[in-house]
């Protein structure tokens, strides 16, 4: 069987997939530590909620509507109307439903975007998006329909006490040619769970607006839901941005819905391609969102909740790494938000690749540096020297996790010191 050059390309192996099947098997295989994937915790008290609100949109027939009935390719008009009207009061953004469309998750919207506004043009051109702050999502490097679709430009790394740094963009050196027709940010990021301050947002949105381009932003853990930043950290929107949500990271990972607030004439392609592609989005998601925003649930779980949940669990993952790792083994990107926490092993006389694999046949599972800096002009030896940990798992399975992982570290210098 030959595949066309899409089918190559998207049928090959990558690093999304890797990270999902890993996922997939440390949940099924009894003893695994899970500390490379994305999948929210399990709070109780979110769980208890999102419980009896089902129950309750059982009992009075919302839940049997949004199974038995298709919604129009932009989504669930309820849940649009309703999000316009919080985001309206709540952040004085101008906009209405108009400006809201709805996908089977956020890396479908991703995809959308990305292949919307990069890619071969019709004068034979081909267009790029810029991560102007690598390392970036890995998620999104096999996103593009034509290859060489992506370009990241290296960081600033400020050292802080504790052990600890902070990537900035590099503005000085952060170049917007021709080709550029998108600019992408994560805010809080993952892998690294750093949070772009207001003044490099609102800069990255002044440059984007000068070159005539859209800046998307990717608010996934961000603010105002569900919340997971632990710095200040302003939204920001105007219909040059294209602003990213999800029902992921508030517990519901399962239900796929996210959520895209643009500019009018980009929700009605993002409606169009819904439609070709999907028909129309799942409604379970925008249905629960939609209860929960009209009992005034969304922001005060995510704020009452959810943040305070992460906050204690990052603070006790740094001080578990810290009983066995010291700084001059293990330096932590201060954690500004998201669910993951970034460690730079400067001195790891090994690639974290080469660490992955040896921690997988432990039984602990975290994700290798190098897949989260597509599109970098030039090799850079820190792409082989961090990893991602998520820090969701319970207080007993990480510090499994960090032991072993700090033995095969000094295993690795050891090895190093007799060769």
């Amino acid at each position: 069987m030959t595949f066309s050059v899409f089918g190559e390309k998207f049928t090959r192996f990558s690093g999304i997939t890797r990270l999902m099947g890993d996922m997939n098997d440390g949940l099924r295989t009894p003893g695994a530590v899970m500390l490379g994937g994305g999948n929210p915790a399990q709070i109780p008290e979110m769980q208890a909620y999102f419980q009896n609100l089902l129950g309750e949109m059982l009992a009075d027939g919302k839940l049997a509507d949004a199974l038995c009935n298709y919604d129009g390719p932009q989504g669930k008009d309820v849940l649009r109307h309703a999000l316009a009207k919080m985001l309206s009061e709540e952040q004085g953004w101008e906009l209405t439903a108009d400006n809201i469309a709805l996908t089977n998750g956020s890396q479908s919207a991703f995809f959308y975007l990305f292949n919307l506004f990069a890619g071969r043009r019709s004068d034979g051109t081909l267009s790029k998006v810029l991560f102007p702050l690598a390392p970036e999502y890995l998620g999104y490097a096999d996103a593009g329909v034509d290859e060489d679709l992506f370009v990241s430009a290296k960081p600033n790394i400020e050292l802080l006490p504790e052990g600890q740094f902070k990537y900035h963009v590099d503005f000085d050196h952060l170049t917007i040619g021709e080709d550029i027709g998108l600019i992408c940010v994560s805010r809080p990021t993952n892998p690294t769970g750093n949070v772009l301050t207001d003044e490099e947002l609102i800069r990255l949105d002044g440059l984007a607006q000068q070159h005539d381009i859209p800046l998307l932003i990717d608010n996934a853990y961000g603010v105002p839901f569900p919340g997971i930043v632990f710095t200040d950290a302003t939204p920001l929107w105007n219909p040059n941005i294209i602003l990213c949500m999800s029902l992921s990271k508030l517990g519901l990972p399962g239900s796929r819905c996210g959520i895209v607030v643009a500019d009018e004439k980009y929700i009605k392609a993002i409606s169009n391609m819904n439609g070709i592609i999907s028909l129309s989005p799942g409604s379970i998601g925008p249905a629960m969102a939609s209860e929960m925003i009209a009992r005034g649930d969304l922001l005060r779980l995510s704020q009452d909740i959810i943040r305070p949940f992460y906050s204690r669990r990052v603070q006790e993952t740094i001080a578990t790494l810290r009983r066995y790792l010291p700084e001059e083994r293990c330096l932590i990107h201060k954690p500004e938000g998201a669910i993951f926490l970034w460690l730079w092993f400067k001195d790891l006389p090994i690639t974290t690749e080469v660490l992955y694999q040896r921690l997988k046949k432990r039984g602990v599972l975290m994700v290798p540096g190098d897949y989260f800096f597509p599109g970098l002009e030039h090799p850079w030896a820190h792409t082989q020297q961090c990893m991602r940990m998520n820090y969701v798992p319970q207080a007993s399975e990480i510090e499994r996790g960090v032991i072993i992982l700090a033995e095969e570290i000094e295993l690795a210098h050891q090895e190093h010191r007799t060769a």
